[in-house]
């Protein structure tokens, strides 16, 4: 187009300075300089141009999109689109050299049209991610392998143009590849088959709470990718774990319990069994006077003396009939004290029972759940709770059993010594 003109101007100028080696190939180089030249300069103003109008116009209608296409620097790629269609302008300027020419713009507009769809897929990710449908159905694990897909295709058809054969050649002997392929990029195919379990069954989300105790992770899933899930956990390290290892093995997701709002308390009390015992007139007038006790013993009385009657059993001998224990009572002072705290759920399950025991005393069993999902607050709800119960044991005659220390087991020799020395 106009290369011929700048092309024998700079033979001329080339010549009248004295040059007369090489003064094709100087201004043939000199040349595509200009050219050169052009589309940077083209393309300069054509970026400067776009961005300030878009950055305008995402100012004006405070729209996300414009922002992230900016900060992923789509704009800025999609401006190179110049280059190509100058190049183009010339190539008729070239017949010498048209294959060449032709060839260089084809790989020159297969490399920008990589650049823009990347920046494309970038920008998806992260405005998709700006919802909060991302952590539900997180696509981050898809933008990947669509890019993997677009980097092998876009690598077949540059390879294709620089050979000059057709991309069905190459794509023919990738069939032969694709064992050594399988072990390269294990992790990426069973990392992208796990993602896809994942989010169709709903499995994970971003944000999660999730434990996975064969990899020592807990805590809030913070990043989904295509090979990995990164969980920071609760003492601010991060964990990253292989996506196919939530598929291929068991963890636990804590979803439920903050969709619910309520975290289960669990806990038990061992009571020594040398305390239990029936109780009498003197403890039930006692413990009668306990706010939360006082209708559960007297419906409990009208009961059982129901009961005993009926049956003609004589109160008078402690095993006859039925009568109410001071373990009994406990327990339900226990339940009636949880029923009615501030920090439990009430419209959820609340039981306090006994377990058989297993050499540590009788266990008393505490289920119940508190009305949060904050750590903090969920351990200073059952911390008041328990500090309650074990100050008050003692007031129903019991005692919580514990391990002998040594400083009890130092105490009963001392008084075994003692009494013996008095015999003496």
């Amino acid at each position: 187009m106009g290369t011929e003109i700048l092309y024998n101007y700079f033979i001329e100028a080339f010549t009248d300075f004295g040059f007369k080696k090489h003064v094709n190939l100087m201004a043939y180089i000199v040349s595509l300089f200009i050219i050169a030249a052009i589309c940077f300069a083209v393309r300069f103003i054509l970026n400067f141009i776009v961005v300030r109008l878009v950055k305008r116009a995402t100012k004006r209608a405070s729209n996300k999109w414009g922002e992230i296409l900016l900060r992923k620097k789509t704009f800025h790629r999609i401006s190179f689109v110049v280059f190509p269609i100058i190049l183009n302008l010339f190539a008729d300027d070239f017949p010498k050299h048209a294959d060449s020419w032709e060839k260089a713009i084809e790989i020159l507009s297969t490399i920008v049209a990589v650049l823009v769809v990347s920046a494309l897929i970038d920008a998806i990710n992260e405005i998709y991610g700006s919802y909060e449908i991302s952590k539900i159905k997180p696509i981050r694990g898809i933008m990947q392998v669509a890019k993997v897909i677009l980097f092998i295709v876009s690598g077949v058809i540059l390879i294709s143009q620089l050979m000059g054969k057709s991309p069905l050649v190459l794509l023919s002997g990738i069939g032969a590849m694709t064992a050594v392929s399988t072990l390269v990029f294990k992790d990426a195919i069973l990392g992208f088959v796990a993602g896809i379990q994942l989010s169709s069954n709903d499995m994970i989300h971003i944000g999660d709470w999730i434990e996975i105790p064969d990899h020592s992770a807990n805590g809030t899933v913070v990043e989904l990718s295509l090979t990995t899930v990164k969980v920071e956990n609760f003492d601010h390290t991060i964990t990253t774990v292989p996506a196919y290892s939530l598929v291929s093995e068991s963890f636990i997701n804590w979803r439920g319990m903050q969709n619910v709002g309520a975290r289960q308390i669990k806990r038990y009390i061992y009571i020594d069994a040398a305390k239990i015992m029936p109780c009498d007139e003197k403890m039930i007038e006692r413990l009668s006077e306990i706010r939360l006790l006082k209708e559960h013993i007297q419906s409990k009385l009208i009961d059982i003396g129901n009961f005993n009657a009926f049956h003609g059993y004589d109160p008078s001998a402690p095993v006859n009939g039925r009568r109410m224990t001071n373990i009994g009572l406990f327990r339900a002072y226990i339940l009636a004290y949880i029923r009615q705290h501030p920090g439990i759920k009430k419209d959820m399950t609340v039981v306090v029972r006994q377990l058989s025991s297993n050499g540590t005393g009788i266990p008393l069993e505490v289920y119940a759940f508190a009305n949060t999902v904050s750590f903090s607050e969920y351990e200073m709800i059952q911390s008041d709770i328990f500090d309650h119960l074990y100050s008050i044991v003692g007031e129903f005659g019991l005692s919580v059993f514990q391990q002998p220390t040594g400083k009890d087991i130092r105490g009963g020799l001392t008084t075994g010594v003692s009494q013996g020395e008095s015999c003496r």
